[in-house]
């Protein structure tokens, strides 16, 4: 197909139930049973679940205290982060082996860009299988991956046929595909997000595809331009090697509610520390300072602003983050408290150029794919 742009070819991989499998993989004893990486407690948050939890619902980010009503059998595991990166790092040497324009995600996933790649291999397919095979054989564990022209599709691609498969979009199939798939399966369509288009009549691909660029502007603001191109296969963002860092944070959550602001900004001196010291070891400082609250019913509040200069220092921290504090009354006792910094004087100030927005799509030579 040409849609006005040099077609890529991209691999998403992502390695299934990482900090789970890693787990049973370490401990034979706990194969093919309902575990939680997090914590049991009170205030335990549960960072991973093995498929065998996932059938009960239980899920990451969740109250371990929820996890267990739901699993009774569930059995928590402490986290062991030392371990995930060392595994995580012996993966990421196999990409390397195929091509240097690998942009990690995080420990147990990343894009690869294989349209000109080490093995001369024009199928990117194959290259997937390759990857996942070799990383079964050094690991021990499993691996997705989606394959596709551009990032978005690939990601959402390595979803589809999980655990322990694959999933192509050659070019030819693009637009068939995201006609067919459902809005809550776009990366990036969140709960809400999900709600709203459902308010607007659109559940699919296609129901996206059929509202106008205008439509979409003025219903869904800036997001808007991104879905009308995302669903016509049009991506510009390109596999980085080197990920620029667009924030740092720092996050608390308490054994007991906080019921006052007094003892809130205690808690905060000391993240704002911990802030201080990451934005110093990264040899950054930043414009906006956002402050993240979750309240004991788990609702989420953040408050933000953004400064005429950039800052790193704990003291300035703090007092800015006093004044968003005390921008609107407490609404309930607080169990988390969260700062960030973004708008880092690491960001390149270059964008994307926008397509035309009418880019031309028609059948014009199958790719081996």
């Amino acid at each position: 197909m040409d849609f006005g742009f040099p077609i890529k070819k991209i691999i998403h991989v992502d390695m299934d139930a990482f900090y789970a499998s890693v787990e049973q993989l370490d401990n034979p004893d706990l194969k093919g049973k309902p575990i939680a990486v997090g914590g049991s407690s009170k205030r335990g948050v549960v960072s991973a679940a093995s498929y065998e939890a996932r059938k009960f619902g239980v899920r990451s980010a969740m109250s371990g205290v929820l996890a267990r009503k739901l699993c009774p059998e569930l059995i928590f595991v402490r986290p062991r982060f030392d371990r995930y990166s060392e595994i995580s790092k012996k993966i990421r040497k196999i990409f390397f082996e195929y091509t240097d324009l690998v942009e990690p995600l995080s420990l147990d996933e990343a894009y690869l860009d294989v349209t000109e790649n080490k093995k001369g291999n024009p199928s990117a397919t194959l290259i997937a299988a390759d990857i996942r095979k070799k990383i079964k054989e050094k690991t021990g564990l499993n691996a997705s991956a989606g394959i596709s022209i551009n990032k978005f599709i690939a990601k959402v691609a390595s979803d589809i046929n999980k655990p322990n498969g694959q999933k192509t979009v050659p070019p030819e199939e693009v637009i068939a595909f995201l006609e067919t798939l459902d809005i809550k399966k776009f990366y990036g369509v969140g709960k809400v997000m999900k709600e709203k288009m459902y308010l607007h009549g659109i559940f699919t691909g296609k129901d996206l595809k059929e509202k106008s660029l205008e439509y979409l502007e003025e219903h869904f603001g800036k997001s808007g331009a991104y879905y009308y191109y995302i669903v016509r296969g049009i991506q510009h963002s390109k596999v980085k090697p080197f990920h620029t860092r667009k924030s740092l944070a720092a996050e608390r959550t308490f054994n007991e509610n906080i019921t006052s602001e007094i003892f809130m900004m205690e808690r905060l001196e000391d993240i704002a520390s911990e802030v201080e010291r990451r934005l110093k070891k990264s040899k950054v400082a930043g414009k906006t300072i956002t402050l993240k609250i979750k309240y004991s019913d788990f609702t989420l509040q953040t408050r933000s602003k953004t400064l005429p200069l950039y800052i790193a220092s704990k003291e300035l921290i703090l007092e800015n983050v006093k004044d968003l504090l005390f921008q609107s009354p407490m609404k309930d006792s607080v169990r988390l408290l969260g700062i960030s910094m973004s708008n880092l004087n690491n960001e390149e100030s270059k964008k994307e150029s926008k397509p035309p927005p009418e880019a031309h799509i028609e059948v014009q030579l199958k790719l081996e794919f």
